[in-house]
Formats: structure tokens, sequence, C-alpha cells
């Protein structure tokens, strides 16, 4: 397989955990690189529902090694609930098949307070954000006051770093009108934690090198999508975090050079949750795939704004990427229309444009120029060849990859892990 990212060519929600699950069978290390809690991942297989957070989809795997790199930001009783969760449902994990890393920075009880208040401060100009402590996680890290990983295997300089800490921030938090974080509990609790993860924590760069030099084949499992990048995407309301590929790179200490092949995963429509532009959304489109069940954040559980394929941005993340390859999920969803609808370019105050403006303002501007296409009024979610798709869906995808011009080699016709068609 070789060395392999699969990143969110829109605003997260792709559906990359069922991708990077099915890719995982010819990988012997996944990672993760990016990002922290507030991503979900869902897979099904053999009729079990598995919602990852932290820990990457190849845990579901018993021969693969997972590994947490030092671009995510962890949440220690975050990641011990996942755990427990998992192992319930008959998932092993030790510390042989979950690598921490030692430089990762970790989200404390105070970056939840945090969030709150800067959201509440927003009032009407709120990003959205799940409130779980990420984007004030890494402002931490950026000003050089985060606490990482490491400590959890060293608990006196821990518990010295983070009473500290948490009193520092509590003058912030207090001042917002939000409740204290609580000092000798939250530090009793997460010294507690750090006793359950050390065994865990390593030098992960090291952990990947070592089985890039033992000929072994690395899968780099993204988190959120490129327009939630904090560069490239539709700021600010983005994430906090390197979404694309070269976040892969930075977040786990594997070399560009060393990466072989990106896919890149979209949807056959378009959805986003929380606030931020939307120029193909559409209320038709969301009410029919709300009313059918999909489409609900496995994270927060909040109902995904729908809309129309926007072919300009997975264009644009195509290229921001370096994408080879397409993987298109939940085409299954456009099963029952009569009239499918692809946005080929932008109207931007009059002219014509291919390719995504960098401010809101434009953003909010741009008109959506359309092209119709006949739907295929079949149910594909029994198909198990890409051979026997109705010629309708086969022309759908071929003017995707003529619009994107990325070819699409994955294709998802259901939530399961056999509902995955090989192009």
């Amino acid at each position: 397989m070789s060395n392999t990212i699969v990143v969110g060519a829109q605003w997260g929600d792709e559906g990359k955990g069922k991708i990077v699950d099915f890719i995982t069978e010819q990988a012997d290390l996944v990672v993760r690189a990016a990002g922290g809690s507030n991503a979900g991942h869902t897979v099904i297989n053999n009729g079990i529902k598995y919602i990852l957070h932290l820990i990457p989809s190849g845990i579901l795997w018993e021969d693969k090694l997972c590994v947490i790199g030092n671009g995510v930001v962890l949440d220690p009783f975050g990641i011990l609930e996942e755990m427990a969760k998992l192992r319930s449902q008959g998932v092993k994990i030790t510390a042989e098949n979950l690598k921490i890393s030692e430089t990762a920075h970790l989200v404390m009880p105070y970056h939840k307070a945090l969030d709150h208040a800067r959201e509440a401060k927003r009032g009407d100009k709120k990003i959205g954000t799940t409130g779980r402590g990420i984007g004030p996680a890494y402002a931490d890290k950026i000003e050089r006051g985060g606490l990482r990983a490491v400590l959890l295997t060293q608990p006196d300089v821990l518990e010295v770093e983070l009473r500290e800490r948490i009193i520092q921030h509590n003058e912030t938090i207090v001042a917002a009108g939000i409740e204290a974080v609580p000092v000798e509990e939250t530090v009793q609790k997460v010294l507690a934690a750090a006793k359950e993860l050390a065994p865990h924590i390593t030098n992960t760069a090291v952990v990947c090198h070592e089985a890039i030099q033992a000929g072994k084949n690395l899968l780099f499992e993204g988190a959120q999508g490129t327009y939630l990048d904090i560069d490239h995407g539709t700021y600010p309301f983005v994430t906090s975090s390197n979404t694309t590929s070269g976040g892969a790179c930075t977040g786990s200490g594997v070399p560009p050079r060393m990466i072989d092949k990106v896919v890149a995963v979209c949807k056959a429509y378009t959805t986003r949750v929380g606030s931020g532009p939307f120029i193909t959304e559409n209320d038709d489109i969301g009410d029919m795939l709300h009313n059918m069940g999909r489409e609900f954040g496995a994270t927060t559980g909040r109902a995904r704004r729908c809309g129309w394929l926007d072919a300009v941005m997975v264009r644009y993340a195509v290229m921001i990427n370096g994408a080879d390859e397409l993987a298109i999920t939940n085409l299954d969803g456009l099963d029952g229309l009569e009239e499918i609808k692809i946005c080929n370019a932008y109207k931007l105050r009059g002219e014509v444009i291919h390719y995504p403006p960098s401010t809101i303002a434009d953003i909010e501007a741009c008109e959506p120029i359309y092209e119709s296409h006949q739907g295929w009024k079949k149910d594909l979610s029994q198909i198990k060849n890409f051979a026997d798709l109705p010629d309708l869906a086969k022309a759908y995808l071929k003017r995707v990859e003529e619009l994107t011009g990325a070819r699409i080699s994955l294709l998802g016709i259901g939530p399961s892990r056999d509902q995955t068609l090989v192009v």
C-alpha cells in the first residue's frame, strides 16, 4: 500500500473513519496527527457501531499498531472514556497497540471552561466550536504555556505545573462569568488518569520511522476537513490545527518525502456543522437527509447543514492536499432524487470564479453556478461491484472526476465496511 494520508475534502464529517477502516487492511500503522476529541469517526462492522474521537480507527483491527501523534491535543479523560467504551464492545487496547506521543499537548478542564467563555463572549459571532477545549489547548501550545503528554509519566512535575495553570486560567474563567475549575479535585483526577495512560506514552516519531525502515505501511488518518484547516479553511470558522495533508507530516514527525499517496474523502453532497458560510446549502436536501436519519454529528449529535456537492471546494482541496485519489461516500444518500445538482463555479459580484475566495465577505457574496444531472432513482446500498452501478450514477461520478481533477478510487454506498466499492 505504501504510506498514505487520508484527508477530508470538505468541512469534515466526510466519512473518513469508514474509508480509513477499509484501507487499514493493507496498513501496519494507523496514525492520527492533528485535532482532538472534537473529531468523530463512525465505523460500522458486523452490525456493531463504533464511534471514535481520539483513537485511530485502526484499533478495530487486532493486528494493527495505532499512534496518536504530536500534533494531536489529548483529553486524558476523554480518551479513557473512549477506551472503556471500545473495550466494552470487545476491542483490545493495550500499551502495545496504542502509542501516544510524549510531545502531544494535553486538553485540561480549564481549556473547556475557557472555550465556553470565549464562545459566550462572541455573542452573535460564535464560531460554533464543540466546547471541548481544543482551541484554548492549541493556543496554550502556541503561547508556550501548554502541558505535554510526557508529564503523564512524571506525576510530581505534573502536579506542580497543573496546579499553577489552573490557578492562572481561573482568573480569566471567573472574569467571564464561568464557574472556576476546582484546583485540588482536578489535580487528583488528572493524576489518576496519568497513571492509566503513562504506559502508552512514548516517542512516536521514532516508532513511525522505525516502522518505515522495517518496510511497514503507514496510514495517516485525517481529522476534520480541508475547510476547517487553520490556514486554508473558511477562517475564522475553522478548527485550530492543520487538517490538510501537510499537517500529517508536522503532526507525526514523518517527513513529506516518505509520503507516497494522498486520498481525499468527500461526500456525494456537502455538509457542515456549526457557523460559517455555505454556498451550496439547501434546506430541502437537509430535510430529506435528516428525515432519513442521516447527517447528525458523531461527536455532538448536532444536525448537520446540508447542500449540493460543491465541486469548486473539492477541486481546491485536491490541489491543496496534492490528492492522487478521491473516495466518495454517501452516494446512496442521493438515491431518491429525480434531479441532482453540482456546483461547478461561483459568481462573485458578476465575475465567474473557479476557486474559493479567502474572505468571509467574498464567500458570502458568491452565488453557486449549478449544472443538473438526472438521478438514478435506484437503491444502491446492496450493490457489490462498481460495474453494477446504474449508468446514471456512473455518469455523475465521472463528472465529479472531471470537475475535481482527481480519480475516484473508493465509493461508499452505505455505512458498513462491506458497503465500500473499489472503483
